[in-house]
Protein backbone atom coordinates (compact mmCIF):
# COMPACT_ATOMS: atom_id res chain seq x y z
CA UNK A 1 0.00 0.00 0.00
CA UNK A 2 1.29 3.23 -0.83
CA UNK A 3 2.57 5.91 2.03
CA UNK A 4 -0.46 8.22 0.62
CA UNK A 5 -2.88 5.69 0.79
CA UNK A 6 -2.25 4.50 4.06
CA UNK A 7 -2.17 7.89 5.59
CA UNK A 8 -5.72 8.38 4.00
CA UNK A 9 -6.53 5.34 5.63
CA UNK A 10 -5.44 6.66 8.92
CA UNK A 11 -7.21 9.78 8.42
CA UNK A 12 -10.49 8.52 7.37
CA UNK A 13 -12.52 8.10 11.09
CA UNK A 14 -11.32 11.39 11.73
CA UNK A 15 -13.38 13.33 8.57
CA UNK A 16 -10.36 14.78 7.35
CA UNK A 17 -6.94 16.01 7.45
CA UNK A 18 -5.82 18.60 9.99
CA UNK A 19 -4.76 20.71 6.99
CA UNK A 20 -7.84 20.60 4.70
CA UNK A 21 -10.54 23.14 5.51
CA UNK A 22 -12.39 20.40 7.40
CA UNK A 23 -10.13 21.57 10.36
CA UNK A 24 -10.49 24.96 10.10
CA UNK A 25 -13.04 26.11 12.66
CA UNK A 26 -15.01 28.47 10.50
CA UNK A 27 -16.09 25.10 8.58
CA UNK A 28 -16.65 22.77 11.02
CA UNK A 29 -18.69 25.79 13.19
CA UNK A 30 -20.02 27.59 11.04
CA UNK A 31 -24.12 28.12 10.30
CA UNK A 32 -26.01 25.37 9.81
CA UNK A 33 -25.79 23.84 6.30
CA UNK A 34 -28.96 22.68 6.31
CA UNK A 35 -31.14 25.54 8.15
CA UNK A 36 -34.66 24.11 6.48
CA UNK A 37 -34.29 20.92 7.77
CA UNK A 38 -36.15 21.10 11.83
CA UNK A 39 -34.61 17.74 12.82
CA UNK A 40 -33.63 16.30 15.08
CA UNK A 41 -36.04 18.53 17.34
CA UNK A 42 -36.06 18.11 21.21
CA UNK A 43 -38.42 15.93 21.53
CA UNK A 44 -36.50 13.22 19.15
CA UNK A 45 -33.42 13.77 21.02
CA UNK A 46 -34.63 13.24 24.24
CA UNK A 47 -36.56 10.30 22.98
CA UNK A 48 -33.99 8.67 21.65
CA UNK A 49 -31.76 9.63 24.65
CA UNK A 50 -34.34 7.49 26.79
CA UNK A 51 -35.00 4.59 24.55
CA UNK A 52 -31.08 4.04 23.90
CA UNK A 53 -30.90 4.65 27.62
CA UNK A 54 -33.40 1.82 28.53
CA UNK A 55 -32.02 -1.07 26.10
CA UNK A 56 -27.92 -0.60 27.32
CA UNK A 57 -27.91 1.51 30.54
CA UNK A 58 -25.02 4.35 30.45
CA UNK A 59 -22.28 3.05 28.79
CA UNK A 60 -19.39 2.01 31.83
CA UNK A 61 -16.91 3.19 29.72
CA UNK A 62 -18.03 6.74 29.88
CA UNK A 63 -19.01 7.14 33.28
CA UNK A 64 -16.33 8.74 34.41
CA UNK A 65 -16.21 11.32 31.75
CA UNK A 66 -20.04 11.79 33.20
CA UNK A 67 -19.51 12.26 36.37
CA UNK A 68 -16.40 14.65 35.81
CA UNK A 69 -18.77 16.97 33.71
CA UNK A 70 -21.46 16.54 36.57
CA UNK A 71 -18.65 17.84 38.94
CA UNK A 72 -17.72 20.36 36.68
CA UNK A 73 -21.63 21.80 36.46
CA UNK A 74 -21.09 21.67 40.43
CA UNK A 75 -18.48 24.39 40.50
CA UNK A 76 -16.18 21.72 41.84
CA UNK A 77 -12.25 22.08 40.59
CA UNK A 78 -11.66 20.26 37.09
CA UNK A 79 -8.31 19.19 38.01
CA UNK A 80 -9.77 16.72 40.86
CA UNK A 81 -12.50 17.19 43.22
CA UNK A 82 -11.66 17.11 46.86
CA UNK A 83 -14.69 14.74 47.67
CA UNK A 84 -13.61 12.10 45.02
CA UNK A 85 -10.68 10.03 44.92
CA UNK A 86 -11.32 9.73 41.49
CA UNK A 87 -8.64 12.09 39.64
CA UNK A 88 -9.43 13.84 36.18
CA UNK A 89 -7.86 12.50 33.06
CA UNK A 90 -5.16 15.32 31.82
CA UNK A 91 -6.40 16.46 28.53
CA UNK A 92 -3.21 15.36 26.93
CA UNK A 93 -3.68 11.62 27.78
CA UNK A 94 -7.41 11.84 26.85
CA UNK A 95 -5.89 13.21 23.20
CA UNK A 96 -3.86 9.88 22.79
CA UNK A 97 -6.39 8.00 24.40
CA UNK A 98 -8.10 9.30 21.17
CA UNK A 99 -5.47 8.89 18.47
CA UNK A 100 -4.95 5.89 19.59
CA UNK A 101 -8.82 4.58 19.16
CA UNK A 102 -8.80 5.63 15.66
CA UNK A 103 -9.63 2.92 12.81
CA UNK A 104 -9.30 0.01 15.52
CA UNK A 105 -11.64 -1.93 18.82
CA UNK A 106 -12.13 -0.14 21.63
CA UNK A 107 -10.13 -2.68 23.54
CA UNK A 108 -7.42 -2.76 20.89
CA UNK A 109 -6.80 0.79 21.91
CA UNK A 110 -7.54 0.41 25.84
CA UNK A 111 -4.22 -2.14 25.34
CA UNK A 112 -2.04 0.31 23.23
CA UNK A 113 -2.41 3.14 25.05
CA UNK A 114 -1.44 0.70 28.67
CA UNK A 115 1.30 -0.84 26.98
CA UNK A 116 2.33 2.91 26.35
CA UNK A 117 2.52 3.85 29.28
CA UNK A 118 4.24 0.84 30.70
CA UNK A 119 6.83 1.00 28.58
CA UNK A 120 6.74 5.22 28.98
CA UNK A 121 5.65 6.29 32.24
CA UNK A 122 6.56 9.93 31.34
CA UNK A 123 5.43 11.46 28.00
CA UNK A 124 8.87 13.06 28.40
CA UNK A 125 9.95 9.27 27.41
CA UNK A 126 8.15 9.08 24.46
CA UNK A 127 9.35 12.90 23.28
CA UNK A 128 13.29 11.50 23.06
CA UNK A 129 12.17 7.53 22.32
CA UNK A 130 13.25 5.87 19.08
CA UNK A 131 10.39 5.35 16.74
CA UNK A 132 10.41 1.59 16.82
CA UNK A 133 10.19 1.28 21.00
CA UNK A 134 7.18 3.46 20.32
CA UNK A 135 5.77 1.68 17.37
CA UNK A 136 6.39 -1.82 19.52
CA UNK A 137 4.46 -0.38 22.34
CA UNK A 138 0.99 0.65 20.58
CA UNK A 139 1.56 -2.18 17.69
CA UNK A 140 -1.97 -4.09 19.29
CA UNK A 141 -3.80 -1.09 18.39
CA UNK A 142 -2.79 -1.00 14.51
CA UNK A 143 -1.76 1.55 12.40
CA UNK A 144 1.45 2.07 15.03
CA UNK A 145 3.72 3.73 12.75
CA UNK A 146 1.49 6.43 11.32
CA UNK A 147 0.06 6.82 14.92
CA UNK A 148 3.94 7.49 16.37
CA UNK A 149 4.74 9.78 13.81
CA UNK A 150 1.38 11.82 14.98
CA UNK A 151 2.07 11.42 18.80
CA UNK A 152 5.41 12.44 18.45
CA UNK A 153 4.87 15.32 16.48
CA UNK A 154 1.97 16.38 18.72
CA UNK A 155 4.76 16.36 21.84
CA UNK A 156 7.47 18.18 19.50
CA UNK A 157 5.33 20.41 18.75
CA UNK A 158 4.48 21.15 22.30
CA UNK A 159 7.66 21.33 23.68
CA UNK A 160 8.97 23.71 21.33
CA UNK A 161 5.95 26.03 21.39
CA UNK A 162 5.09 25.48 25.26
CA UNK A 163 7.79 24.46 27.05
CA UNK A 164 6.03 21.67 28.37
CA UNK A 165 4.37 18.58 27.40
CA UNK A 166 1.09 19.75 29.06
CA UNK A 167 -2.49 20.69 27.22
CA UNK A 168 -4.17 21.71 30.45
CA UNK A 169 -3.88 25.20 29.21
CA UNK A 170 -6.65 24.45 26.89
CA UNK A 171 -9.20 24.38 29.51
CA UNK A 172 -9.33 28.41 29.63
CA UNK A 173 -10.23 28.35 26.29
CA UNK A 174 -13.14 29.27 24.55
CA UNK A 175 -15.04 26.03 22.19
CA UNK A 176 -13.63 28.04 19.16
CA UNK A 177 -10.15 28.84 20.47
CA UNK A 178 -9.64 25.05 21.19
CA UNK A 179 -10.60 24.29 17.31
CA UNK A 180 -8.15 27.04 16.39
CA UNK A 181 -5.13 25.43 18.51
CA UNK A 182 -5.46 21.89 17.97
CA UNK A 183 -5.99 22.96 14.27
CA UNK A 184 -2.64 23.63 14.16
CA UNK A 185 -1.23 20.08 15.13
CA UNK A 186 -0.69 17.74 12.44
CA UNK A 187 -2.62 14.81 11.98
CA UNK A 188 -5.39 16.13 14.72
CA UNK A 189 -8.43 16.04 12.61
CA UNK A 190 -12.15 17.43 13.28
CA UNK A 191 -13.98 14.54 14.88
CA UNK A 192 -10.46 14.30 17.63
CA UNK A 193 -10.74 17.88 18.18
CA UNK A 194 -14.67 17.40 19.23
CA UNK A 195 -13.86 14.47 21.41
CA UNK A 196 -11.05 16.30 23.57
CA UNK A 197 -13.98 18.77 23.96
CA UNK A 198 -16.57 16.65 25.11
CA UNK A 199 -14.52 14.61 27.46
CA UNK A 200 -11.53 16.44 28.31
CA UNK A 201 -12.96 19.65 28.43
CA UNK A 202 -16.36 19.16 29.32
CA UNK A 203 -18.12 21.62 26.55
CA UNK A 204 -21.50 20.65 25.09
CA UNK A 205 -19.87 19.48 21.75
CA UNK A 206 -21.32 16.88 19.81
CA UNK A 207 -18.37 14.75 18.17
CA UNK A 208 -19.92 12.61 14.84
CA UNK A 209 -18.17 8.96 14.24
CA UNK A 210 -18.94 6.58 11.78
CA UNK A 211 -21.70 5.26 14.27
CA UNK A 212 -23.05 8.97 15.05
CA UNK A 213 -23.15 9.62 11.27
CA UNK A 214 -24.92 6.42 9.83
CA UNK A 215 -27.65 6.76 12.48
CA UNK A 216 -28.05 10.50 12.17
CA UNK A 217 -28.37 9.59 8.18
CA UNK A 218 -30.31 6.50 8.80
CA UNK A 219 -33.29 8.86 11.41
CA UNK A 220 -33.57 11.68 8.96
CA UNK A 221 -31.58 13.83 11.02
CA UNK A 222 -29.51 15.19 8.32
CA UNK A 223 -29.74 14.59 4.17
CA UNK A 224 -28.67 11.01 2.84
CA UNK A 225 -25.63 13.47 0.67
CA UNK A 226 -24.91 14.95 3.81
CA UNK A 227 -20.80 14.24 4.58
CA UNK A 228 -19.45 13.87 8.44
CA UNK A 229 -18.62 17.79 9.05
CA UNK A 230 -22.15 19.18 7.76
CA UNK A 231 -23.58 16.84 9.98
CA UNK A 232 -21.19 17.79 12.93
CA UNK A 233 -22.30 21.30 12.38
CA UNK A 234 -26.15 20.82 11.89
CA UNK A 235 -26.23 18.60 14.66
CA UNK A 236 -24.34 20.78 17.39
CA UNK A 237 -26.75 23.39 16.41
CA UNK A 238 -30.37 21.24 16.55
CA UNK A 239 -29.22 19.17 19.78
CA UNK A 240 -30.37 20.80 22.99
CA UNK A 241 -26.74 21.48 25.07
CA UNK A 242 -28.37 19.69 28.08
CA UNK A 243 -28.71 16.06 25.76
CA UNK A 244 -25.84 16.37 23.89
CA UNK A 245 -23.19 14.18 26.19
CA UNK A 246 -25.95 11.42 27.11
CA UNK A 247 -27.04 11.21 23.18
CA UNK A 248 -24.08 11.06 21.67
CA UNK A 249 -22.44 8.31 24.21
CA UNK A 250 -25.39 6.33 23.92
CA UNK A 251 -25.81 6.50 19.95
CA UNK A 252 -22.17 5.53 19.44
CA UNK A 253 -22.49 2.32 21.83
CA UNK A 254 -26.01 1.58 20.01
CA UNK A 255 -23.80 1.60 16.69
CA UNK A 256 -21.48 -0.79 18.13
CA UNK A 257 -24.31 -3.56 19.03
CA UNK A 258 -27.20 -3.23 16.85
CA UNK A 259 -26.64 -5.11 14.16
CA UNK A 260 -29.56 -3.26 12.30
CA UNK A 261 -27.94 0.08 12.58
CA UNK A 262 -24.59 -1.27 11.60
CA UNK A 263 -22.99 0.91 8.75
CA UNK A 264 -23.63 -2.51 6.86
CA UNK A 265 -26.90 -2.91 8.18
CA UNK A 266 -27.89 -2.17 4.43
CA UNK A 267 -26.57 -5.67 3.42
CA UNK A 268 -29.60 -8.65 3.22
CA UNK A 269 -30.54 -10.04 6.39
CA UNK A 270 -31.89 -13.44 6.84
CA UNK A 271 -35.24 -12.00 9.01
CA UNK A 272 -37.12 -8.62 9.29
CA UNK A 273 -36.12 -6.18 12.27
CA UNK A 274 -38.63 -5.43 14.75
CA UNK A 275 -39.03 -2.48 17.54
CA UNK A 276 -38.52 -4.96 19.93
CA UNK A 277 -34.72 -5.65 18.61
CA UNK A 278 -34.06 -1.97 17.79
CA UNK A 279 -36.12 0.57 19.62
CA UNK A 280 -35.09 3.02 17.02
CA UNK A 281 -37.08 1.13 14.30
CA UNK A 282 -40.16 3.01 15.68
CA UNK A 283 -38.65 6.44 14.99
CA UNK A 284 -39.27 7.98 11.33
CA UNK A 285 -36.65 6.72 8.88
CA UNK A 286 -35.87 3.30 10.45
CA UNK A 287 -39.31 2.32 9.68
Amino acid sequence: MSKSRKRKRLLQDDGGDSKSPACNGSTISGGDPYPELLRPTVDECRDVRDALLSLHGFPPEFASYRRQRLRSLDGHDTQCSVDSDEEEESVLDGLVKILLSQNTTEANSQRAFASLKAAFPKWEDVLVAEPNSVENAIRCGGLAPKKTVCIKNIFSRLQKERGSLCLEYLRGLTVEEVKTELSHFKGIGPKTVSCVLMFNLQHNDFPVDTHVFEISKALGWVPKTADRNRTYVHLNHRIPDELKFDLNCLLYTHGKLCSNCKKNAAKPRAKVASPDDCPLLGFSGLV
